[in-house]
């Protein structure tokens, strides 16, 4: 097999590094990975997850760039690290997999998603939901009309409150927006915005609607949001996205159309159910094909192939990427604002 090298630029607080060392372990294609953390903290849990495959430890990353000539770097830092580092990536002719949000404005962004296009180089926001089988599934509903013509949605992820009674949550990069970019919209929520635009291949153009903090703890970045969206499609939907629970998740993504409904819920348990008149006897079916091997090993896969095969699509292409941003940023305009926003104003 040909040898192809990953680099993963992080530091302390880099997030998901657990689930980036050990999709990159799974990934056969993936020959050797190397390192960058200028912090240090990373190398045990590296050299534990990596095994065999960690090639190199490094503490710069020029340095590891310039040494190691990776084909792809991953790069999980505080978002407000994010852009310089890959401006480095593709600077050094990298392809590029950044966990989320990787910026704390889209206009950060947006130079670093208009320089991967003019260097035929992928930039991947790490959207991991993307890669679900039940997903594709859900996609393959829609595109063949099994529910018909759309004519909105509403999508719930909801997260725990408990992490954010912790003195030390407080003092992390996720509880302050000058460092993350927003709260729980812009971690969380954003992968709901994204899988929206995704399943029903349209484009949010406008929204309008509510952030804050309802749960009373002295965070820089909000608990709540409560979103309204306006698609090109000419439909609406509804978004919730808050940390509310006591503990695990509450999420779903419910999409009616002319012909039906189905409904995406990755709770415990749950999965993909749909309900279809155009079938000759309707009723509730209920998704039973491949399960998802989790979220990030799947996705990394992808990401790995579409680096490697130029046939390959990448699960998600820069303008993809930079257009959730916007998204994102554009419902916390419009909750600052009072007013709806146009996305691409």
């Amino acid at each position: 097999m040909p040898e192809f090298t990953v680099a993963v630029l992080t530091n302390q607080g880099g997030a998901h590094l657990d689930g980036y060392f050990t999709g990159l372990a799974q990934t056969e294609q993936a020959t050797r990975v190397v390192v960058a953390d200028p912090s240090g903290a990373s190398e045990s849990l590296a050299k534990k997850l990596l095994g065999s495959k960690l090639h190199r430890f490094e503490r710069d990353f020029q340095k590891c760039l310039a040494e190691h000539k990776p084909g792809l770097a991953v790069v999980t830092l505080e978002a407000v690290q994010g852009p310089p580092a890959i401006q480095a990536a593709l600077d050094a002719n990298c392809h590029v997999l950044a966990e989320k949000p990787a910026c704390v404005t889209a206009a950060d962004f947006e130079p670093l998603a208009q320089l991967a296009e003019m260097k035929h180089r992928h930039l991947m926001l790490a959207m991991a939901n993307r890669t679900r089988n039940s997903v594709h599934a859900a996609k393959r509903l829609i595109r063949t009309g099994q529910i018909g013509q759309i004519y909105g949605s509403e999508l719930h992820l909801i997260a725990d409150q408990t992490r954010l009674v912790s003195p030390a949550y407080h003092k992390t990069w996720f509880a302050d927006r000058a460092r993350a970019g927003g709260g729980h919209l812009i971690w969380l929520g954003i992968h709901w915005i994204d899988l929206i635009m995704f399943l029903t291949d349209s484009q949010i153009i406008e929204t309008a609607g509510f952030t804050g903090i309802v749960g009373g703890q002295p965070l820089k970045a909000e608990d709540s949001a409560a979103m309204a969206l306006r698609f090109d499609n000419g439909t609406f939907g509804t978004m919730t996205s808050g940390y509310y629970l006591d503990r695990g998740k509450q999420m779903s993504i419910r999409i009616w159309g002319s012909k039906g409904w189905l409904e995406l819920s990755f709770d415990e348990g749950e999965g993909l159910k749909w309900y279809s008149t155009a079938e000759p006897s309707p009723s509730i079916k209920k998704y039973d094909g491949a399960a998802d091997d989790g979220t990030y090993t799947p996705f990394i896969q992808a990401c790995v192939r579409a680096s490697i095969d130029e046939a390959a699509p990448p699960p998600i292409t820069p303008t993809q990427s930079l257009n959730v941003l916007k998204t994102i940023f554009a419902c916390y305009r419009a909750a600052e604002s009072g007013r709806s926003q146009s996305v691409f104003a």
